[in-house]
Formats: structure tokens, sequence, C-alpha cells
């Protein structure tokens, strides 16, 4: 889980996403859950960037949030 920028950073990101994007975080962990099966962090982002024409900052800040949260249900 490679996050590039301040855990602040990140929080703003994620406030601003559903107004930025037009879509609630929950909406971006389905497209991540239905998309390709790619292993690694950075393939995620640029598949995201690519597949849907977001920034590199909203892509990174929505594949760090989905693994932060499958990491949490896997070991609650």
């Amino acid at each position: 889980m490679s996050l590039h920028h301040s855990e602040q950073t990140h929080r703003n990101l994620l406030a601003r996403l559903p107004e930025v994007t037009g879509r609630a975080l929950t909406d971006w962990f389905h497209e991540v859950d239905a998309g390709p099966a790619l292993l690694r962090f950075d393939e995620r982002v640029n598949w995201l960037r690519a597949e849907y024409n977001i920034s590199h900052g909203y892509a990174t800040a929505i594949i760090h949030e989905h693994d932060v949260r499958r990491a949490n249900r896997a070991f609650a």
C-alpha cells in the first residue's frame, strides 16, 4: 500500500472525491472490485486513471483506501 502523499492530503482527496468525480467512494470501490485482477498497487492506480480519466492523486487515494479497508475486513 504505497501512499505518496501525507495522511492529511489523503483525507482531503477522499473528502473532495464525490464533488470532483461525481461518484461516492463506495462506488469507486465497486469499480475496483469489478475491474481487472491486477496485483500491484501502481498497476491498479494506472488502470483506474486510464479507465476513468481521473488524476493520479485521486486514483492513488481510492486504491489506498480500498486496500486499507479490505485489510481491516480481513483482520476483523
